[in-house]
């Protein structure tokens, strides 16, 4: 399973890294210029100043060419993910500093490497693309699906809600954030966590996505330990990890 989605991801980050799936893979960092490519995920309307991407080897950096003589040197002679850890990102942020950008947080993202079963534990109610209107706003998701507003270029596409009788006690979602590409958010509400609600929720949701014949896909914070649990838990292996540069005072 997972080799089949590896290919794909190679494929998927070449459009958003204006890279070839070789470049992924080599034994040198990269860099390439900044550049939109049609079936990119789409995060932002304009070229992205400066992003940067390792499956575990190399990395490849995609960046406003004003960068790209600093990122020459600043990456040499390093090991692709040692570009990821905090003395070569604080070197990189006071570079972007010059042009009114810092840096973002990283991303550990994660891809299906096994089948797991969901055996039947809650009630589960399913919602599908303008189903999910009444929820926008609600604080209680802000991962499950876009928040306060529905994004127009990553729409939100299925929701899984475990409920208590009347009332919610978790959200899976997930937004097409490529196409065919459906990033899986989860929200536990406080009083229901430790229960195994989110791992049920993101099983059965991956599940689904997989019979449409769509690519589940999983983000999250290198520190949050818990979500990264539910991944695993749920059928899915670490498999890049990514980061951006963002202007100074903008929300990510």
């Amino acid at each position: 399973m997972f080799k089949e989605y590896y290919e794909k991801l190679l494929q998927q980050l070449s459009l958003d890294f204006n890279c070839t799936p070789a470049d992924l893979q080599a034994k040198e960092n990269i860099i390439t210029a900044s550049k939109l490519h049609e079936g990119r995920r789409n995060y932002s309307p304009d070229k992205p100043f400066l992003q940067m991407v390792t499956l575990g080897r190399n990395t490849v950096i995609m960046a406003d060419e004003c960068l790209h003589e600093f990122l020459h040197g600043w990456s040499k002679d390093a090991e692709g993910h040692r570009l990821f850890e905090f003395g070569k990102l604080t070197e990189l942020n006071e570079e972007l500093k010059r042009y009114g950008y810092q840096m973002a947080p990283t991303h550990h993202m994660f891809l299906p490497c096994r089948n797991v079963e969901a055996e039947e534990r809650y009630q589960v109610k399913w919602l599908y693309d303008g189903e999910i209107s009444p929820f926008y706003g609600n604080p209680q998701f802000p991962n499950a699906i876009a928040f306060p507003v529905p994004c127009p270029v990553r729409p939100d596409r299925i929701v899984a809600i475990a409920v208590d009788g009347d009332t919610i006690m978790g959200m899976a979602g997930c937004s097409e954030d490529a196409p065919h590409w459906q990033q899986i958010g989860i929200d536990t509400l406080p009083q229901y966590r430790s229960r195994g609600i989110g791992s049920y929720l993101v099983t059965l949701l991956k599940n689904k996505i997989v019979e449409m014949g769509d690519v589940p896909f999983y983000g999250t914070a290198a520190a949050n330990i818990q979500s990264q649990n539910i991944a695993i838990n749920s059928g899915f292996k670490p498999a890049w990890v990514e980061t951006e540069a963002m202007k100074i005072g903008e929300d990510n």
